[in-house]
């Protein structure tokens, strides 16, 4: 693995830890990491916890890449994105998210493309804060979001660009649970547990009849509307979705 993820495999489960030893920013290269991380998985045939180190789950995609990155730069940054969020969200095996920190774009895309997702208590948000920075969401996050929150949040969130604390956000949809942070660890373990003992083969199943119509639309507009330079084109223009 990359010095970005680790990778540990304990019997039937596997945690896949993420950060950067700062905010964990969504470059191309930890996007990748965790992608290689998540193949790995899948040949173990393990169920994930997917998890991040430092203060924040993740400050979003870098910034740095989308103010002064070349545009084909930028195309791999936000296409390993959705590459990624695709992936997980038609994961063949359980996904176990836990959330500390902050969640922005692209982070809170992981955890919305997660089966369980698990939340420490804490002062801190999650959101797509896109609008709310000048930025248009991606159509592939737009319909990620749908499958997951419920309408009212999900216009709050994509349209206004509200962020949300844990509690709020376990009841818009962004999390299954909110434990107290010193339980995350052991409640995302206990969760991860109790699903190694689910039919992996009806779960795969099950999760295709259940999430395979908007894993389609996803895969067909991962291309459509990729990079934040078109979504923003799109919005001076006025052009409708």
């Amino acid at each position: 693995m990359s010095g970005l993820v680790t990778y540990e495999r304990d019997g039937e489960i596997s945690r896949i830890t993420f950060g950067d030893g700062k905010v964990n920013l969504m470059s191309t290269a930890m996007l990748t990491a965790i992608h290689d991380a998540f193949d790995q998985a899948e040949r173990d045939k393990t169920v994930v916890i997917l998890s991040a180190t430092g203060k924040h789950f993740s400050a979003g995609f870098d910034t740095k890449i989308i103010a002064t990155g070349t545009p084909e730069d930028h195309y791999r940054m936000v296409r390993a994105g959705a590459e990624l969020a695709l992936r997980i969200l038609s994961f063949p095996m359980p996904v176990v998210a836990a959330c500390h920190g902050n969640a922005f774009p692209m982070g809170a895309f992981l955890i919305l493309a997660s089966d369980y997702r698990i939340a420490a208590d804490g002062n801190y948000k999650i959101g797509l804060n896109e609008v709310a920075i000048g930025i248009t969401p991606p159509r592939f996050a737009v319909e990620l979001a749908r499958q997951r929150l419920t309408p009212a949040y999900l216009n709050r969130t994509a349209i206004l660009g509200e962020m949300f604390e844990p509690q709020e956000a376990c009841a818009a949809g962004f999390f299954d649970r909110v434990v107290f942070a010193a339980d995350l660890q052991s409640t995302a373990t206990q969760a991860a547990e109790a699903l190694c003992k689910i039919n992996f083969a009806c779960h795969t199943l099950a999760k295709s009849r259940t999430r395979g119509a908007a894993a389609r639309l996803i895969r067909q507009v991962i291309d459509e509307d990729i990079t934040m330079g078109n979504s923003n084109a799109r919005a001076a223009t006025h052009e409708p979705a």
